[in-house]
């Protein structure tokens, strides 16, 4: 992929050596050529200074040629013009804005601009680790019908096949932590000590997933 990336902040610059780990060429454009600094001297991609929506600027970056752009630098309205002018102008149709104002976030993830809101996903994550598990889903759909919630094993659920766990709670192991590996079970899989439990669920089932956790299975 070649990708374009408007801002080179802490996320910006993070998000371009990342991406040319991973083998793809990328682009940079910031208004302030110190900002390439960040991006270090291991860095092979190009640097633009310039605006980010402005249309001779984003061709210099290779636009045109682009599979998917960033606007993350550290304005809101900059970044959705320059997510616009992406998709709009240029056809982009993989365009990710970073959204300080939640609101706003929701208005333009409407319009088919993806949108991570930063103020309420840090917000969202600290809040899932005050709060007991099962008080707020890793992942919700936009529909709210579907979540996706993480829990460590209770003792009571060592030993038992993982199929009659989703049977009894009504929901699906996506996958397990275990030992620092991720696994993906099967019909034959037992719930180990120290597994971490990644479920799929409906909303509507949650309250009687985390009951059958909490109280352990019935007799089968």
């Amino acid at each position: 992929m070649h990708v374009v990336i408007m801002g080179c902040g802490r996320v910006g610059s993070t998000l371009a050596r990342g991406l040319e780990d991973r083998n793809h060429t990328v682009s940079v454009i910031d208004q302030d050529p110190d900002a390439f600094r960040r991006l270090g001297p291991a860095f092979n991609g190009d640097k633009i200074a310039g605006m980010g929506f402005d249309q001779a600027v984003l061709d210099k970056a290779g636009i045109r040629r682009a599979d998917a752009f960033a606007a993350v630098s550290s304005g809101d309205n900059s970044n959705i013009i320059a997510a616009r002018v992406a998709r709009e102008t240029f056809g982009i149709r993989q365009v990710v804005a970073r959204i300080y104002d939640p609101g706003r976030a929701e208005v333009y993830q409407r319009l088919g601009i993806t949108t991570v809101a930063t103020v309420k996903w840090t917000a969202d994550q600290v809040l899932r680790r005050l709060l007991p598990a099962g008080a707020e889903p890793d992942f919700r759909d936009m529909s709210g019908t579907i979540r996706v919630d993480q829990t460590p094993v209770p003792e009571v659920w060592i030993g038992e096949r993982t199929i009659v766990f989703q049977e009894q709670a009504r929901c699906r192991i996506a996958w397990i932590d275990r030992l620092g590996e991720g696994v993906l079970p099967t019909r034959e899989s037992v719930i180990q000590e120290g597994d971490v439990l990644h479920l799929v669920m409906r909303e509507e089932n949650a309250t009687h997933a985390y009951q059958t956790i909490k109280h352990g299975p019935e007799e089968h």
